[in-house]
């Protein structure tokens, strides 16, 4: 849907959109444990975990050194938002514009991000799988108690079968947003921000916020800051580098709105401190949902 998206020059679209799955994530899949508060902040998803874990125990713990390196990550990616916003701020009384030297920082930036995400996946895979190897043990158990398990070939014929039917839709849903727009005179920026992210990440939520309560609290915030990576490090950069090999009339960048920016490296900075003593409360999931 979001190359779709950048393909059509809805690129306040696809930037709003990016950021509310990370912030749905982050904070909402983190606050469950206490209630299931449907705004899209990063830190909505994990502060439905804490929640969840806190109605089922007093406290949960987690593997603190998994959760530190992926909340790192999440700060390099705030970071790498940060820095064009500033840049913009910067350059904006030049003569030349800012907007040349923005696209050129952001490509650069983003294919930085697509090598951090190549060498993350290296060190949760190969050179340090022991950080990971629980989490991964309650993710086989979890789909093998649910009944979730399919053969290889069956797998990859499931997803060819999903993939085709996700980008038709995604046609669909991409050329309704304008009239969208002109019927409801909603802005690009709530669609992107709350709506998507609503319609298109329900089932994520559903599963690290049923495994928190479970008390699989190590496998909740995998699944809840792992796809928060995954869109930051992997998704994101690579629509900037789409949109520059397509040539697009408004090239994706990383320079986001001020007030986005604002809300992504607070909610981050949120998330980090509430991951550092490797302890979760129904509290901290209130916290995530409160910001």
């Amino acid at each position: 849907m979001s190359v779709i998206a950048v393909q059509d020059n809805e690129i306040r679209v696809v930037q709003s959109y990016m950021l509310g799955t990370i912030l749905s994530n982050i904070l909402l899949v983190c606050a469950y444990t206490y209630a299931c508060y449907l705004t899209q902040l990063t830190t909505q998803v994990l502060g439905c975990c804490f929640l969840a874990g806190g109605i089922r125990s007093q406290e949960s713990n987690f593997n603190t050194a998994a959760a530190s390196t992926m909340s790192s990550l999440m700060v390099v990616a705030s970071v790498s938002l940060i820095i064009p916003a500033t840049l913009d701020a910067a350059l904006h009384n030049s003569k030349s514009g800012s907007g040349d030297k923005i696209v050129m920082l952001s490509r650069g930036a983003a294919v930085i991000l697509l090598i951090l995400y190549i060498l993350y996946l290296y060190f949760r895979l190969i050179s340090h799988t022991s950080l990971f190897n629980e989490n991964q043990a309650e993710r086989s158990e979890e789909a093998r108690q649910s009944g979730q398990t399919l053969s290889p070939i069956a797998s990859v014929i499931a997803l060819v079968i999903v993939l085709v039917a996700s980008t038709i839709n995604a046609h669909f849903l991409v050329g309704s947003i304008n009239p969208l727009f002109k019927t409801t005179h909603i802005s690009k920026t709530f669609v992107g921000l709350i709506l998507l992210p609503i319609l298109g990440n329900s089932k994520e939520r559903v599963t690290a916020i049923s495994v928190a309560y479970k008390g699989k609290m190590d496998l909740g915030i995998d699944v809840a800051i792992g796809s928060c990576i995954q869109i930051a490090l992997f998704v994101t950069p690579l629509l900037v580098i789409l949109s520059w090999i397509m040539h697009t009339a408004d090239p994706m960048t990383l320079h986001f709105q001020g007030f986005e920016t604002i809300v992504f490296f607070v909610s981050v900075l949120v998330v980090n401190s509430l991951l550092q003593d490797g302890k979760s409360n129904y509290l901290e999931g209130s916290m995530c949902l409160g910001t």
